[in-house]
């Protein structure tokens, strides 16, 4: 898993708080950070962007980020909470097969936050756009008292049809591509005060979702996809229900590394609850026809059954009985 290292900045500091800047200031100060893409027709500074849609329809999807919920500021930068918030919204527009274009970002902070957190924060949506070869093309702020992060990424179908969670047929393979339980193995670590592994704890700080692996899925023939933002279970769940069937996954078949069943024994978890449970890689999982081509990457984990009583997931044939996967609704924080 290739990891970015500490973010150092590369801009002088924005001295004085976002209240100091004020409105325009701040915006001004955001959107001199940004880059473009040749998709890009009107960004930053007019009543809406303009964004080329050859392909005559527009993949789009949201998400919210909320301090206190969704990251800490003694846990994460806010270089890290902007890669990951574009990550888990351009992962979205990956899991439909599509390619990413573009970001909106809406923005709630405290007027006596430091002026640099946005500043930094918008780098790192930049940063992780041009990752997926899309462009911040404009967004909103507003004081509030909790710092809010939302996003609405768009995506282009290029001329292909949407995998959706409806396709997935008795007799396909279950198929992922990424890194399943290291975000939460890295939540594990830091929640007890730690910071290595590094690899695990830079997981749950900034994802590294696989956006190059949904297209080619869709061109391998893929017949449903997700991404795990919620848990394999939980997510492949979805599909199951959607799709209503059943998919059975071989536990001997997800890979569990040495420092994962270390922390595991260290905090006393089953390794393989994360893999099966935790959310937050945002690794693309899919189902194929039993005779696709998948590439090296891919790793064959399960099949996609007739509905015994109802669509579920089960492992190894049997229900997975212990709890998880990430319910906004439920009672989990960044805690």
């Amino acid at each position: 898993m290739q990891l970015s290292g500490d973010y150092n900045g590369g801009r002088a500091r924005t001295p004085g708080t976002v209240g100091e800047l004020g409105e325009f200031g701040l915006i001004r100060q955001l959107t001199s950070r940004l880059t473009t893409t040749p998709a890009v027709r009107i960004g930053p500074g007019d009543d809406a962007a303009v964004v080329a849609a050859p392909d005559r329809r527009v993949v789009a999807t949201t998400d919210i980020l909320l301090e206190g919920r969704h990251f800490r500021r003694d846990w994460s930068t806010a270089y890290d909470v902007g890669r990951k918030a574009a990550a888990e919204n351009l992962a979205d527009i990956a899991a439909m097969g599509a390619f990413p274009t573009a970001l909106l970002l809406g923005l709630v902070v405290p007027a006596e936050l430091p002026a640099n957190w946005p500043m930094e924060l918008m780098d790192g949506i930049r940063d992780e756009a041009q990752v997926a070869s899309a462009a911040v093309v404009g967004g909103d702020v507003v004081r509030g008292a909790t710092i809010t992060v939302s996003i609405t990424a768009l995506g282009d179908m290029r001329n292909r049809e949407p995998v959706t969670r409806f396709g997935a047929r008795p007799g396909d393979v279950v198929a992922f591509t990424g890194w399943l339980g290291w975000s939460a193995a890295g939540h594990a670590v830091l929640s007890r005060g730690f910071r290595s592994p590094r690899a695990f704890v830079e997981a749950h700080r900034r994802p590294e979702p696989p956006y190059h692996a949904g297209p080619a899925a869709a061109g391998l023939g893929a017949t449903a996809m997700t991404d795990v933002s919620d848990g394999l279970v939980a997510d492949l769940g979805h599909i199951a229900e959607a799709s209503k069937v059943r998919i059975d996954l071989r536990s001997a078949d997800l890979d569990v590394p040495a420092q994962m069943s270390d922390i595991g024994q260290a905090v006393g978890v089953d390794p393989l609850h994360w893999v099966l449970t935790g959310g937050e890689d945002h690794a693309l999982v899919a189902t194929f026809p039993p005779d696709a081509k998948l590439p090296a990457r891919w790793r064959k984990i399960g099949d996609v059954l007739a509905p015994s009583a109802q669509p579920q997931v089960t492992v190894d044939g049997a229900a997975w009985e212990k709890a998880g996967g990430w319910d906004h609704f439920g009672s989990g924080e960044e805690s």
